[in-house]
């Protein structure tokens, strides 16, 4: 049975409906507006990481030589800095490391493989800061989930210093929708529309198939991959978008840890202010980069 708390969530999501014919200019600045205060005792830092935008967030007692990339969901076409530096401040608190987020290009203007150019840019460029490969984690969030997954197999690809670990939060990873989550959880999640999905879709892989392993992850080879954590709730149309990838992940011989939260919607995350169980799960996090960059 929900609980009283992600009722009260729901409801809030619910009262904020989506126009599907708004403007994608019009849904960024909503995203903005609506978006967390970051808490006062964490300092951000803008910085400029070889041409792209980012920002140093780091909490209390945060080690230097530890560190995320962290990359925004917003369905490749919104999102920014500051529609996720609450959320990433939290997991930086529970980490004890700092965070990069970074303000990668967004479709339709920048389609693939643009965003996941500038991942890597920015992975590389955390090395040339000094960073070793064993202290970083590459993260993100619904589709910047599913970039991070792309961002760790382009570095395989490229023989890049491997990442000590990856995160994925209810990670976008089948831009196909092929999923079954995506018709028996559609009436419980009201924090994604299966419609603005394949919209976003097509704005993200224009003319590139999607099936396309940087850009469908479902249909990635995985061996080589550093160790994973995904997180994804039972009540998200993307459930199944994390069950196939951490399926093939295994099959691969990466250590997989995914966990399916029961009740939760997508991204349950960021509501850690008001939702116990969102907090609980950026606390799962922290634990998991603190083992893996030890």
């Amino acid at each position: 049975m929900a609980s009283e708390q992600n009722r009260k969530v729901i409801e809030l999501i619910k009262s904020r409906p989506m126009d599907p014919d708004a403007s994608i200019e019009r849904r960024r600045r909503g995203m903005e507006k609506i978006s967390e205060q970051v808490a006062s005792d964490v300092v951000c830092t803008p910085v400029d990481v070889a041409g792209i935008r980012g920002e140093w967030v780091a909490a209390p007692g945060a080690a230097s030589d530890r560190a995320i990339l962290y990359l925004h969901g917003g369905g490749y076409v919104t999102g920014s800095i500051v529609t996720h530096r609450a959320m990433v401040a939290r997991i930086s608190r529970a980490s004890g490391a700092r965070a990069l987020i970074i303000e990668y290009r967004l479709a339709p203007e920048n389609p693939f493989p643009a965003a996941l150019d500038d991942a890597v840019k920015a992975y590389h460029w955390m090395l040339a800061q000094g960073l070793r490969a064993g202290r970083i984690v590459v993260m993100g969030d619904s589709a910047g989930g599913g970039l991070a997954l792309a961002t760790l197999l382009k570095l395989r690809v490229d023989k890049a210093p491997m990442p000590a670990a990856g995160v994925g939060i209810s990670p976008w990873t089948d831009l196909e929708g092929t999923g079954e989550s995506v018709r028996t959880r559609a009436a419980a999640d009201p924090m994604v529309l299966a419609g603005n999905l394949t919209d976003s879709a097509k704005s993200y892989y224009g003319k590139h198939d999607p099936k396309n392993p940087l850009i469908s992850q479902i249909h990635a080879d995985f061996r080589g991959i550093p160790p994973l954590l995904i997180h994804v709730g039972d009540a998200e149309i993307l459930l199944d978008d994390s069950t196939r990838v951490a399926e093939r992940a295994k099959a691969a011989g990466v250590k997989v840890e995914l966990e399916v939260w029961p009740e939760m919607v997508h991204v349950w995350h960021v509501f850690a202010k008001i939702l116990p169980e969102g907090q609980q799960a950026i606390d799962k996090i922290g634990a998991f980069v603190r083992a893996q960059t030890a």
